[in-house]
């Protein structure tokens, strides 16, 4: 027996519970996976807010355990790349979704997906990356292999006190930008200030109906927000910049202009962590291992046991949260 978030829609209507699921369950729900994992500790993440809550069709098969991130140890391997006893991360690729997922005890994944945790982190410390840090990671990569550099100017960082924003700071500071942080929380700060942020932003600033060109301001944007937000940040991109897009908080319209592209060969680059391939996962893990202060992560991390993930799941999405959650599935 193991303990799961369990999520149900049917004629009852839908339901989200804490629940004791015989092993069992997983051959019958997750049976194409290969390789089974002892979750540890997992994480909740703007999707999972979504299906906990049930406020958008995240979830596409029912039942299903929810958590697109998970961190634990093999229990047994019918993979030859995996054996028990290795330590392993998950993120994405459908899971929680189409797939049972990590808010849980157990979870029946494809070794496919798996990434080994890299040396110097804990798996706690690889949830409270999660899918938000290493979205950022893959964001800043993105950055740098379009030659954004520190020298060339501000970088915007939107939804600066969410999972994505936090992360993305802390790693664009330590990369020797100067960071500028979007938010419509000015109470946090000195919360991203210590992440490394050299000023703030308040969010109406970018988040209202703006010019298709405005002031050259930024080398560099990691937006998580999408919708007028993204307009606006493309419209004071600077010539030749780049715009790293990976999320939709305030919607998934984009109400802009082709005048920032053609005008000043701003670059507009979609990052996708749910199927990114397996080697720019790994590159993104190992950077995150070695650049990532331990010290700012600890500050941007609160830690919660599962059942409260239920309640927290509302939370995530009202924008309530300062940057991450792990979830610790035997608390």
């Amino acid at each position: 027996m193991h303990r799961s978030l369990f999520l149900e829609n049917d004629a009852p209507g839908f339901r989200a519970s804490l629940r004791e699921l015989d092993d069992a369950a997983l051959g019958e729900h997750a049976a194409d996976g290969n390789v089974v994992v002892r979750i540890s500790h997992s994480t909740l993440n703007y999707k999972d807010g979504l299906a906990i809550t049930n406020r958008s069709p995240v979830v596409r098969k029912w039942p299903m355990v929810p958590g697109i991130d998970g961190a634990g140890i093999v229990e047994s391997s019918d993979d030859p790349r995996w054996k028990a006893g290795d330590a392993v991360i998950l993120n994405g690729w459908g899971v929680g979704e189409t797939h049972w997922g990590c808010l849980s005890q157990k979870a029946r994944l494809k070794g496919d997906w798996l990434v080994r945790l890299p040396d110097g982190l804990g798996p706690a410390q690889a949830m409270a990356i999660g899918t938000a840090g290493y979205t950022a990671m893959l964001c800043a990569m993105a950055l740098e292999r379009e030659g954004v550099k520190p020298d060339q100017g501000e970088v915007l960082v939107t939804g600066a006190a969410g999972g994505v924003g936090s992360v993305a700071i802390a790693i664009l500071a330590a990369r020797g930008f100067r960071v500028v942080a979007s938010t419509g929380r000015p109470e946090e700060a000195d919360y991203l200030k210590s992440l490394g942020a050299a000023d703030i932003v308040e969010r109406k600033a970018l988040s209202e109906p703006g010019k298709p060109l405005q002031r050259e301001r930024w080398a560099g944007v990691v937006d998580a927000v999408g919708s007028h937000t993204l307009a606006n940040a493309c419209a004071q991109t600077r010539y030749r910049g780049t715009v790293a897009a990976c999320g939709l908080a305030q919607g998934m319209d984009f109400p802009a202009s082709v005048a920032p592209f053609i005008l000043r060969g701003v670059r507009l680059i979609g990052v996708d962590s749910v199927m990114c391939p397996r080697g720019e996962r790994e590159t993104a893990w190992a950077n995150l291992a070695r650049e990532l202060d331990r010290d700012r992560l600890a500050a941007m991390t609160t830690t919660i046991g599962l059942a409260d993930a239920l309640g927290a799941a509302g939370d995530v999405l009202a924008g309530k949260v300062r940057g991450r959650i792990v979830v610790d599935v035997n608390r």
